[in-house]
């Protein structure tokens, strides 16, 4: 018997570009996946962010409404319907105390002391990375608009219904 040395070879070549041909299609899956995955992480992140800040201030005052204790106004106190602060007043063991949520310094930041005691804004404590927060207070319909801005520049509005505004029937 006779073996084909040349046919020996032709198939070696043959498995082998087989072979590299399947490397590479492997090698484009991962890659495309591994962009995908990358994507998908990304888009999460910036939703993440986007979303947190307001959903923080929602449970704030959702956990804080009461009547005549939550009101918008300037960091040291005084109320207006458009400020920079929103103020969630508690009363504990007789004394008011003041939660303070406010932007600074790159920051949503809150600070918790008694209610009148003069702080600077960067003595809160920073919660959650942002480039900006409002609030609007609507007294006549008791709507508090939370407005924050990631660092990307999205700004994510929410708008709550305040119950202390509403009315008990008897």
């Amino acid at each position: 018997m006779r073996h084909a040395t040349g046919s020996h070879r032709v198939d070696g070549v043959f498995v082998l570009l087989v072979f590299s041909v399947f490397a590479v299609c492997v090698l484009m899956v991962l890659l495309s996946g591994a962009g995908s995955y990358r994507r998908l992480t990304e888009r999460d992140t910036e939703s993440y962010s986007r979303r947190t800040a307001v959903q923080y201030v929602a449970a704030k005052v959702r956990s804080a409404d009461a009547q005549d204790r939550i009101y918008v106004g300037a960091f040291s106190g005084t109320a207006a319907s458009d400020g920079d602060t929103l103020h969630l007043l508690e009363n504990i063991d007789g004394t008011l105390y003041d939660t303070r949520i406010y932007y600074c310094d790159g920051y949503l930041r809150e600070l918790f002391a008694q209610a009148g005691a003069s702080f600077e804004p960067e003595d809160g404590n920073p919660v959650l990375a942002a480039e900006g927060l409002g609030f609007q207070y609507d007294a006549r319909h008791h709507l508090l608009t939370v407005s924050a801005a990631d660092s990307a520049g999205s700004v994510t509005e929410m708008t709550l219904s305040l119950r202390s505004g509403e009315e008990t029937g008897t």
